[in-house]
């Protein structure tokens, strides 16, 4: 069966306002995307960022009166609106393996691979981490969390207790513990990528041994290894003092989610407590490791 598809720039209207307009309207489904090829950034745990420029899609049944749709949008967001809207047939097709089909298996490293759980691994020996899009942040696309785990194929966590601070997907505490990791904590503020990275666990072989928690869930004085943090520049900065209280002396820390311009006053952050090693750059962002004093 087809489908009909209602898209538009929300411009300076509410992108989720119009999202409920539209599942009011009877849209099947609607969803939020870039409208300015602009990279939404690995976010600070429990926000859910937008695009400056954002487009409305809505997914409705071939039997939609869309003369109707349009009239309706009209008298409730006015006519310069409606005049916005693009209208697209769609052939039926399973759109959730459309979207995955997309996702190509990626290496960091000398052997880590993440992989989409419907493609075999290139490499079957190596270290192969299931993963497939989702609602949470982290698949390892973005340059921020491909630093962080070319980071961990250079440095195994052997033996090591880790703590994924900011976690999304999981994906950073799933790598450590295929690579040897004794233990590793998940800590975000969003219900969802608690979820999201006992999910991926499990898929990984690991169910069980991410332990995914709140940040209220987390004694302030649980000592570990490794601590990671894969953020933002800002709530990287609030958070120095309380990622130094979870490091062992001569722990290590890595923190990523940086633009270039913003290292330094980040790594003065640090300073305090850790030894900052240089920063490491890709596609204008850093990573910054640290040793605990």
């Amino acid at each position: 069966m087809p489908w009909i598809q209602l898209s538009l720039e929300a411009g300076d209207r509410d992108p989720d306002a119009l999202s409920d307009l539209f599942a009011e309207l009877g849209a099947l489904s609607v969803t939020l995307e870039d409208a300015a090829d602009q990279p939404l950034l690995e976010p600070a745990p429990g926000t859910t960022p937008l695009w400056s420029r954002t487009r409305v899609v809505a997914l409705f049944p071939d039997s939609a009166d869309t003369a109707l749709l349009r009239g309706q949008l009209a008298e409730r967001c006015g006519e310069a609106l409606a005049a916005r809207i693009e209208q697209t047939t769609l052939d039926d097709r399973d759109w959730v393996r459309a979207w995955m089909d997309g996702f190509e298996p990626m290496r960091f490293g000398r052997r880590l691979w993440v992989c989409p759980s419907n493609v075999e691994p290139p490499e079957p020996d190596a270290v192969n981490l299931l993963l497939d899009p989702g609602l949470a942040f982290g698949s390892g696309t973005h340059p921020t969390t491909a630093l962080c785990l070319e980071w961990l194929d250079a440095h195994p966590p052997r033996g090591l207790a880790v703590l994924d601070y900011g976690c999304g997907s999981g994906i950073l505490a799933i790598a450590a513990l295929k690579l040897g990791a004794a233990r590793a904590v998940g800590v975000d503020l969003d219900p969802q990528a608690l979820i999201a990275s006992r999910d991926n666990a499990a898929r990984n072989g690991l169910e069980g041994h991410v332990d995914a928690r709140l940040p209220a869930e987390l004694p302030a004085d649980e000592p570990f290894d490794l601590v990671l943090a894969n953020i933002l520049a800002n709530p990287l900065i609030d958070l120095a003092a309380h990622l130094a209280g979870h490091l062992r002396p001569g722990g290590r820390l890595v923190l990523s989610g940086i633009l270039a311009e913003q290292a330094a006053e980040v790594a003065e952050a640090y300073a305090p407590w850790f030894e900052m090693a240089s920063p490491v750059a890709q596609d204008g962002w850093v990573r910054l490791e640290g040793r605990r004093r």
